[in-house]
């Protein structure tokens, strides 16, 4: 159990409770590496996807005593980051009694953090009425977790980093769920906890790998070739540009000392499926994040196949299906 700092007064167990929901997304020009560990800035913008079908939903009430739970079980970890990141955009808050449940494998690569993070912040805002726009709240939630500022919008979102070192990210949507409908088809190859967090990984690739620099000098003409390719509907420059930034990530990671690589065998099994159907006229591509689940972006009518297929990879343990939603919202009283 933690135990607040809040000098506030405590307020009953039976006082109003907020329910937010967020998805995760997953990153199709991806986000890897920080310009400010302390404001959790990323080093280099990301356009991503926003899911439907995986969730966080997470319960906020006021209370006697700081409480965490995740997926039932209280986690003291991620209970002290939590509150921690609570403390920084709300001092002065009342205890508070925090539930969150996600429906998919926790801290295996599936962006957990993002819709976790993003749930928190709409929900506790809106029980301290707050009253922070979205753009504000995508500030607060980036802090906590560098791809949360994106789960607080729906569809298709691009994120900048600041134009300036002490300015704040850009978050906006670059077109809805139904503009460019895709589906996502998710192979499970492990739901264990990564070895390694992201946060560490990333501090070790920016201080030893040689192609960071490279990494992040490349980004912006990356994000305006996906930005153009969905602005046009074009399925293979969108294809083209996603596994060109996937691997370009991943080979930076490989350059760090010692090297890190998230991938197991049948992560690389899945690649070369991904490919062969590709190679065969189907409307998919792959992209990996910070851990071994590969995730097949399809077209809508190609999404059957795709998952048959990566359902019968030797090591994959569980397929999961999503399209494209919307951002955190609240639920009704």
């Amino acid at each position: 159990m933690i135990q607040s700092s809040s000098n506030s007064p405590r307020q009953s167990e039976n006082a109003a409770t907020v329910t937010a929901t967020a998805h995760p997304n997953i990153a199709l020009v991806k986000y890897w590496g920080k310009a400010s560990e302390a404001r959790n800035i990323p080093a280099v913008g990301s356009l991503s996807l926003t899911l439907d079908g995986l969730a966080t939903t997470t319960r906020v009430a006021a209370a006697d005593e700081d409480r965490f739970e995740l997926n039932g079980d209280t986690d003291a970890s991620m209970g002290q980051r939590a509150f921690a990141f609570l403390d920084q955009y709300w001092p002065g808050r009342p205890a508070l009694d925090i539930a969150s449940d996600n429906n998919f494998p926790t801290a295996a690569g599936l962006a957990s953090s993002a819709s976790g993070f993003a749930a928190l912040t709409l929900a506790v805002d809106s029980l301290l009425d707050g009253g922070r726009d979205r753009e504000s709240l995508a500030q607060c939630a980036g802090s906590g977790s560098g791809s949360a500022a994106r789960s607080l919008f729906g569809g298709v979102v691009r994120l900048d980093p600041p134009a300036q070192r002490d300015g704040d990210i850009r978050v906006r949507q670059v077109a809805e769920a139904s503009d460019f409908p895709l589906e996502l088809v998710i192979a499970v190859t492990s739901a264990a906890r990564k070895p390694i967090g992201s946060t560490e990984a990333m501090r070790a690739t920016a201080a030893t790998s040689p192609y960071f620099d490279a990494w992040v000098r490349d980004q912006a003409q990356d994000l305006d070739a996906a930005e153009q390719a969905v602005a046009a509907r074009d399925f293979d420059a969108l294809a083209a540009v996603t596994e060109k930034s996937c691997m370009k990530m991943h080979a930076v990671m490989l350059g760090n000392d010692p090297w890190l690589l998230y991938w197991n065998a049948a992560t690389v099994a899945c690649i070369h499926e991904v490919r062969v159907l590709r190679a065969s006229g189907l409307g998919v591509c792959f992209t990996i994040d910070a851990g071994p689940q590969l995730k097949a972006v399809c077209l809508p009518e190609d999404a059957d196949r795709v998952a048959e297929t990566l359902a019968g990879v030797d090591g994959v343990t569980d397929v999961l299906r999503a399209s494209l939603g919307r951002g955190a919202f609240l639920h009704s009283a």
